[in-house]
């Protein structure tokens, strides 16, 4: 089994512009993804997938794989897909955030464990909510998962609700799980995702995978202990260098 890891980077964003491109203590940030990526030990190839030529110069100076994709794609997953049509003898498609320039690899083969069962045709990660500003943090999708380990939904809302419980006793009466945003696919289910019309829960809830949930497709989950750390502000950039660079 083949699996081909994909970082989709796009230029333009609306709360950082370019900030695949911004400097992390000599490094751009998707060079910093890039060879964290590279450490994973179930990856067979890694590359990147952009829409800006001045991140595609940027991979390329530091020795990187990266494809150019169309500029009208409405999510990562789609831009993997026109990726995965390029590499055809891989099997798994794993879509890595290009905003966590300090990803662990180890996170990368947690979720390619996952297709160890032959059945899977989605998996991602969860991770156990320890603290309150997390578990009522509309910003932080949950999850509720089944006896399987499969996602049953997916939430901005704090879910399960305890019912006659108060909330400062939830974390004491029942285990609650944030999701970390990495997927992968077998390649067949990743093309006929991208052929699904938007669903009426991902629109009320602005969250991709309960399309798949939706139309009957299983996402396999696995828990790790490992935090993320993602850049979507400057200010989540200086909360990097702090944490890292003790700057």
């Amino acid at each position: 089994m083949k699996f081909l890891g994909i970082i989709p980077a796009r230029y333009a964003s609306s709360r950082f512009p370019g900030k695949p491109l911004i400097d992390i203590e000599g490094k751009t940030m998707i060079q910093r993804v890039y060879e964290q990526v590279k450490k994973s030990t179930k990856l067979n190839e890694v590359v990147v997938a952009t829409d800006d030529s001045r991140i595609e110069q940027a991979v390329l100076s530091f020795g990187g794989n990266v494809v150019m994709t169309s500029g009208h794609h409405q999510s990562g997953t789609d831009r993997c897909a026109e990726v995965i049509a390029q590499y055809r003898d891989y099997d798994i498609a794993v879509n890595i955030q290009g905003d966590e320039p300090f990803i662990n690899p180890e996170q990368i083969d947690l979720l390619a464990s996952c297709f160890a069962d032959p059945n899977t045709q989605i998996a991602t990660l969860v991770k156990e909510i320890i603290q309150d500003d997390e578990l009522f943090n509309v910003n932080i999708p949950k999850v509720v998962r089944n006896a399987r380990g499969e996602a049953i939904y997916f939430s901005r809302q704090t879910i399960p609700f305890l019912r006659g419980v108060q909330k400062e006793e939830w974390l004491q009466k029942q285990k609650f799980y944030k999701h970390i945003g990495i997927y992968a696919y077998q390649v067949d289910t990743l093309k006929a995702l991208t052929h699904l019309p938007i669903s009426m829960l991902e629109e009320a809830e602005a969250l991709e995978q309960l399309r798949w949930l939706e139309n009957g497709y299983a996402i396999k989950t696995a828990i790790t202990n490992h935090e993320t750390v993602a850049v979507d502000t400057r200010e989540d950039l200086d909360k990097i260098l702090k944490l890292f660079f003790n700057k």
